[in-house]
Protein backbone atom coordinates (compact mmCIF):
# COMPACT_ATOMS: atom_id res chain seq x y z
CA UNK A 1 0.00 0.00 0.00
CA UNK A 2 1.32 3.78 -0.65
CA UNK A 3 0.42 5.27 3.07
CA UNK A 4 -2.66 7.69 3.50
CA UNK A 5 -2.86 11.12 4.03
CA UNK A 6 -4.60 12.98 7.16
CA UNK A 7 -4.98 16.31 9.24
CA UNK A 8 -5.60 16.77 12.43
CA UNK A 9 -5.88 20.15 14.92
CA UNK A 10 -4.85 19.97 18.75
CA UNK A 11 -5.06 22.66 21.27
CA UNK A 12 -1.91 25.22 21.22
CA UNK A 13 0.66 24.86 23.78
CA UNK A 14 4.11 27.04 23.61
CA UNK A 15 6.12 23.91 24.06
CA UNK A 16 5.43 22.13 21.07
CA UNK A 17 6.07 18.38 22.77
CA UNK A 18 3.82 19.12 25.03
CA UNK A 19 1.14 20.22 23.00
CA UNK A 20 1.67 17.09 20.96
CA UNK A 21 1.41 14.60 24.00
CA UNK A 22 -1.88 16.66 25.42
CA UNK A 23 -3.25 15.78 21.25
CA UNK A 24 -2.61 12.30 21.43
CA UNK A 25 -3.56 11.71 24.85
CA UNK A 26 -7.10 13.49 23.85
CA UNK A 27 -6.97 11.27 20.68
CA UNK A 28 -6.09 7.82 22.57
CA UNK A 29 -9.44 8.88 25.26
CA UNK A 30 -11.40 8.76 21.85
CA UNK A 31 -10.18 5.62 20.70
CA UNK A 32 -7.24 3.47 22.19
CA UNK A 33 -7.55 1.08 19.37
CA UNK A 34 -8.40 -1.78 20.88
CA UNK A 35 -5.46 -1.15 23.28
CA UNK A 36 -7.27 -0.36 26.88
CA UNK A 37 -5.21 1.34 29.37
CA UNK A 38 -1.97 1.90 28.12
CA UNK A 39 -0.52 5.29 28.29
CA UNK A 40 1.22 6.84 24.94
CA UNK A 41 5.03 6.05 26.52
CA UNK A 42 3.94 1.92 26.99
CA UNK A 43 2.21 1.58 23.72
CA UNK A 44 5.34 2.61 22.07
CA UNK A 45 7.26 0.33 24.60
CA UNK A 46 4.04 -2.68 22.49
CA UNK A 47 5.31 -4.52 19.86
CA UNK A 48 2.17 -5.50 18.95
CA UNK A 49 0.96 -1.51 19.26
CA UNK A 50 4.31 -1.04 16.90
CA UNK A 51 3.27 -3.81 14.61
CA UNK A 52 -0.44 -2.11 14.79
CA UNK A 53 0.82 1.32 13.45
CA UNK A 54 3.50 0.24 11.06
CA UNK A 55 1.17 -1.93 8.94
CA UNK A 56 -2.40 0.93 8.94
CA UNK A 57 -1.55 2.98 12.28
CA UNK A 58 -4.46 5.00 13.10
CA UNK A 59 -4.27 8.39 10.70
CA UNK A 60 -3.65 10.63 13.29
CA UNK A 61 -0.83 12.01 16.05
CA UNK A 62 -0.94 8.83 18.00
CA UNK A 63 1.33 7.09 14.64
CA UNK A 64 4.60 9.37 16.25
CA UNK A 65 6.63 9.15 18.71
CA UNK A 66 7.38 12.01 19.97
CA UNK A 67 8.13 15.69 18.63
CA UNK A 68 11.82 16.18 16.67
CA UNK A 69 13.65 19.47 15.94
CA UNK A 70 12.25 21.40 13.09
CA UNK A 71 15.64 20.38 11.29
CA UNK A 72 15.84 16.17 12.20
CA UNK A 73 16.12 14.59 8.80
CA UNK A 74 15.68 11.19 10.24
CA UNK A 75 13.41 9.16 8.68
CA UNK A 76 10.78 7.64 11.18
CA UNK A 77 7.83 7.73 12.86
CA UNK A 78 8.28 11.62 14.44
CA UNK A 79 6.42 14.65 14.54
CA UNK A 80 8.50 17.52 13.03
CA UNK A 81 7.78 21.28 12.96
CA UNK A 82 8.01 22.82 10.18
CA UNK A 83 11.26 25.64 9.82
CA UNK A 84 10.60 29.39 9.25
CA UNK A 85 11.25 28.63 6.15
CA UNK A 86 9.26 26.47 5.27
CA UNK A 87 6.12 27.91 6.73
CA UNK A 88 6.91 31.37 4.53
CA UNK A 89 7.14 29.20 1.46
CA UNK A 90 3.38 29.01 1.86
CA UNK A 91 2.29 31.36 4.02
CA UNK A 92 4.93 34.51 3.44
CA UNK A 93 3.30 36.14 6.31
CA UNK A 94 4.84 33.19 9.10
CA UNK A 95 1.68 32.70 11.12
CA UNK A 96 -0.74 30.66 8.80
CA UNK A 97 -4.66 30.85 9.69
CA UNK A 98 -6.29 27.09 9.71
CA UNK A 99 -8.28 27.84 6.49
CA UNK A 100 -4.36 28.91 4.67
CA UNK A 101 -3.12 25.77 6.30
CA UNK A 102 -5.53 23.80 4.69
CA UNK A 103 -5.61 25.74 1.13
CA UNK A 104 -2.02 25.06 1.36
CA UNK A 105 -2.50 21.08 1.45
CA UNK A 106 -5.60 20.76 -0.78
CA UNK A 107 -2.95 22.84 -3.48
CA UNK A 108 -0.21 20.94 -3.09
CA UNK A 109 1.98 24.39 -2.08
CA UNK A 110 2.26 22.11 1.55
CA UNK A 111 3.88 18.77 0.83
CA UNK A 112 2.64 15.55 2.91
CA UNK A 113 6.15 13.79 4.69
CA UNK A 114 7.38 10.61 3.76
CA UNK A 115 5.48 7.59 5.22
CA UNK A 116 5.07 6.95 8.77
CA UNK A 117 6.06 10.66 9.24
CA UNK A 118 4.20 13.50 10.46
CA UNK A 119 4.68 17.97 10.34
CA UNK A 120 3.01 20.24 12.66
CA UNK A 121 2.75 24.03 12.69
CA UNK A 122 1.17 26.81 15.07
CA UNK A 123 -1.82 27.96 13.59
CA UNK A 124 -3.12 31.27 14.72
CA UNK A 125 -6.14 33.32 14.30
CA UNK A 126 -6.46 37.23 14.75
CA UNK A 127 -2.80 37.00 14.98
CA UNK A 128 -2.30 34.84 18.13
CA UNK A 129 -1.41 31.34 18.60
CA UNK A 130 -4.52 29.09 18.29
CA UNK A 131 -3.94 25.23 17.48
CA UNK A 132 -1.37 23.39 16.01
CA UNK A 133 -1.95 21.90 12.64
CA UNK A 134 -0.45 18.26 12.10
CA UNK A 135 -0.53 16.09 9.32
CA UNK A 136 0.91 12.67 8.11
CA UNK A 137 0.98 10.03 6.17
CA UNK A 138 0.14 6.36 7.80
CA UNK A 139 2.96 3.89 7.49
CA UNK A 140 1.11 1.01 5.60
Amino acid sequence: MGGDGWTSTGPYQQDLAAAFRQAQEEELAKDNHGFDGLTMDELWQDEEWQEYIMTGGTAGVLDQIRVVDATHSEWGPFMRPLTETEIRAWCPSGRPTRAEWLDALSTDRLDYPERACGNCTVLYEEGRPVQIGYWGVTAD
